[in-house]
């Protein structure tokens, strides 16, 4: 059978969860995976929520969209609130900036809490990082593509200027990830 893993990015516009999501589902390719994704923004695109899905399947996709999210990140409380419940219960995991969002605690889901926003603006200097953090916390706790296909990605998708500061960031959000992952 088809392993298929479905992953919902959401925050609010202007956090890079649409340039997560295109990094995400690229580094899937390159780790051979067969990848769906779609994304979308509220009507005005800085402030309004904002999401991006991600199908990962090791054989043809049959249906494009996500269904159920096995991992949710939110960047944002008003996503996690509207998209917490659609997180598949036990074996689902929701990884949540701990300056934004206050999880509920009645979910039947693994919940990581990641500085992601703190760490952007202390560490590295630039708030628009964060959904970087999130992305390496994500790979270093799931693995769900390899750093090596992460990377690539960024040199791919970001701008040279930008470049290093992304770089950095992955590795920061990695760190981060090993150590709420354990």
């Amino acid at each position: 059978m088809t392993e298929i893993k479905q992953v919902r990015l959401s925050g609010f516009g202007g956090q890079g969860v649409v340039l997560a999501g295109l990094l995400l589902g690229q580094a899937g390719v390159f780790d051979g995976k067969y990848i769906s994704g779609s994304n979308s923004y509220g009507a005005q695109a800085r402030g309004s929520g904002c999401k991006s899905e991600i199908v990962f399947s090791d054989g043809p996709v049959d249906f494009p969209h996500l269904t159920i999210a096995d991992i949710l990140i939110a960047m944002s409380q008003g996503a996690y609130n509207n998209y917490c419940t659609d997180v598949r219960a036990e074996s689902g995991l929701i990884l949540y900036d701990q300056g934004f969002v206050t999880p509920k605690d009645n979910l039947k889901v693994k919940h990581l809490g990641i500085p992601a926003n703190e760490v952007s603006v202390k560490r590295l200097k630039n708030k628009q990082v964060s959904n970087i953090v999130f992305l390496g916390a994500l790979i270093e706790a799931t693995r769900i593509v390899s750093p090596g296909a992460i990377r690539k990605a960024i040199s791919m998708h970001v701008s040279e200027r930008f470049r290093p500061l992304n770089l950095k960031a992955l590795r920061v959000g990695m760190e981060l990830g090993r150590k709420v992952h354990g």
